[in-house]
């Protein structure tokens, strides 16, 4: 049961670092800065610190709902490279979702650049999550489902 817990919280950290990583470097490669941080700090009305803690919590509950729930469903995929993408893909929209219905009762901090860009950024953003995840939570080999 230890890893079915630690693997979730140790990938949704690393997978969170590599998805900040990919923010910061963005307007590095042409695509608009982009700070879920700075963007959950405003819309919550606290410190740019708890944006950042708020940030790296959804990346670790999101990681426990890939080991939980997702795995069960792509169990046919055999690439975990494949299985990530695929997860990060389904986060994307989740979060397009999530941002879209937020932004109507919450103040949302000005974008820059073209939005077509910032959805770029944000979907290979989620997307290099998603296959982190995935290489740091393994399906549990000889484990009882209920399913």
């Amino acid at each position: 049961m230890a890893n079915k817990i630690t693997q979730p919280i140790i990938g949704g950290i690393v997978a969170t670092v590599a998805f900040s990583l990919e923010t910061i470097i963005a307007p590095f490669m042409g695509l608009p800065k982009m700070s879920p941080p700075e963007m959950l700090s405003t819309m919550m009305g606290v410190s740019i610190a708890l944006g950042w803690i708020m940030h790296f919590m959804v990346g670790i509950i999101f990681a426990f709902a890939y080991a939980f729930l997702f795995i069960k469903v792509v169990k046919k995929v055999s690439n975990n490279i494949l299985k990530g993408a695929i997860f990060g893909l389904a986060v994307f929209i989740i979060a397009q979702i999530f941002i879209a219905i937020i932004g109507l009762l919450m103040p949302m901090p000005p974008m820059e650049g073209s939005m077509m860009l910032v959805i770029i950024g944000s979907f290979i953003a989620h997307i290099i999550f998603g296959i982190v995840v995935a290489l740091f939570v393994k399906e549990q080999v000889g484990e009882k489902t209920f399913a």
